[in-house]
């Protein structure tokens, strides 16, 4: 092999892993988002000041979320087929990253029984994050191969968690002093500095076509097209089935684990610290690994044991969040501790086991659509991703919040995202892990 041929080739390996790290950031800036208001602390601060800790609080989050999502849902097909055409990622991963970032800021103004303003805010704010992410995943194809999709999307949800490790670091001495809203502007802040990067150095790959198309009509005449030529993609569809089941339920998780902690078991703010740190922690571990195993041994094996242990560790949360059950009164007895002590550690080895599956579920979600799209519609097919998949966070918070009130139990709404992850099993069991999918599967 000649020299100037391996030069070539070191080169372009270099700019691949260049691009690769840029593109991870975007990870890395947007979980600051996700951690602070979605996850943690905007989301308790809601429940327990903006509602006064009143029981309905959790069906008006849910119904926030399920708003958001629906939007996301409706749109994220078109604009993905849009951007298709017009070679458009990038201005729209843009316009959608810059609502969430100032949506997101504006929170710092919300204040006790500011209910319907908190709401929009946090629906805007999440529209932005959510429809981003379409443009954003598309991108997986163009930086790497097809072989190292499982790895590098692994990469991603791992950054990602190390920014909200990062962000978690700067928001402390301002969650010391109770000063819970001075954090959203700081996740304001991380999202807008590292996002840069992608927007500097990568670039859309496509090229416009045409001479100033009408994109809306392009876009849902693709669609359509996709719709009802979809029997010619049948595995694909039958993976996005599966997916709206199972990604319900991490949506679920997420959107309300915080709420569960602090509510449920009674979670100091100290004690959500440390929950959630880690839940990030083997999150990122977690991703990288699952990455691995899923370009080694097939995307859909490793799929399905992040589900499985979904499953178990939503049977453990059940279980051990009530201190009149049996495994409660004989495990705390056991190791001489009270019942509510007992229920607090028992919900840090939950976070531990749901963090080792929440990023690798969700990236090797992500690889296996890249493996199974048609390269020519990838941006169009993760529209659709988005679409499944923003559509069940439209069901899974608002059935958790609707049963949490109902009932007045958090605990007993546990098992119905449990009942998600299952459905998302079986259906998943159908799909045929190929290694590459052609246009007409």
């Amino acid at each position: 092999m000649s020299r100037p041929y391996l030069k070539s080739l070191n080169k372009f390996q270099d700019k691949e892993k260049f691009r690769i790290f840029v593109w991870t950031l975007f990870d890395f800036a947007n979980t600051s988002y996700s951690i602070v208001v979605v996850t943690f602390l905007f989301a308790v601060y809601f429940k327990q000041t903006v509602v006064e800790g009143k029981p309905i609080g959790d069906l008006y989050w849910s119904i926030g979320t399920s708003v958001s999502m629906l939007v996301t849902a409706l749109i994220s097909p078109v604009l993905g087929a849009i951007a298709d055409h017009s070679a458009g990622k990038k201005r729209f991963l843009l316009f959608f990253t810059l609502i969430c970032i100032v949506s997101t800021a504006l929170l710092y103004f919300i204040q006790r029984g500011d209910i319907l303003t908190a709401l929009v805010l946090f629906i805007v704010a999440n529209i932005g994050f959510e429809a981003g992410l379409v443009f954003y995943d598309s991108f997986l194809p163009e930086i790497t191969s097809p072989k190292n999709y499982g790895r590098v999307s692994g990469y991603g949800f791992a950054m990602g968690y190390v920014g909200s490790l990062a962000t978690l670091a700067l928001a402390l001495p301002f969650i010391q002093k109770e000063m819970i809203k001075e954090t959203f502007p700081v996740a304001a802040i991380v999202f807008f500095v590292f996002a840069l990067p992608i927007f500097i150095f990568i670039r859309d790959n496509r090229k416009v076509t045409g001479n100033k198309p009408d994109y809306f009509k392009i876009g849902l005449r693709r669609v359509l097209d996709t719709i009802t030529h979809l029997k010619s993609y049948k595995n694909l569809a039958m993976f996005l089935l599966a997916y709206f089941f199972f990604i319900e339920g991490v949506n679920t998780v997420i959107y309300f684990s915080g709420n569960y902690a602090s509510t449920t078991l009674k979670f100091t703010m100290g004690e959500l610290i440390v929950f959630f740190i880690i839940v990030q922690t083997t999150a990122i571990i977690g991703s990288i690994v699952f990455g691995i195993i899923a370009d080694s041994y097939g995307q859909k094996r490793s799929l399905v044991f992040s589900l499985l242990i979904w499953v178990f560790t939503i049977l453990i949360a059940f279980f051990t969040s009530t201190s009149s059950g049996f495994i409660v009164k004989y495990l705390s007895s056991a190791f001489n501790i009270g019942a509510g002590e007992f229920m607090r550690d028992s919900f840090y080895v939950v976070g531990l086991l749901a963090g080792s599956v929440m990023g690798a579920t969700q990236s090797t979600s992500r690889s296996l659509m890249s493996k199974l799209t048609p390269f020519d519609k990838k941006t169009e097919f993760f529209g659709f991703y988005s679409f499944f998949g923003k559509s069940s966070a439209i069901l899974g918070p608002l059935v958790f919040g609707y049963v949490s009130y109902i009932t007045g139990e958090q605990r007993v709404a546990i098992l119905t995202i449990g009942a998600f992850f299952i459905a998302g099993l079986i259906i998943l069991s159908f799909v045929k892990d190929a290694a590459v999918v052609q246009t007409n599967q």
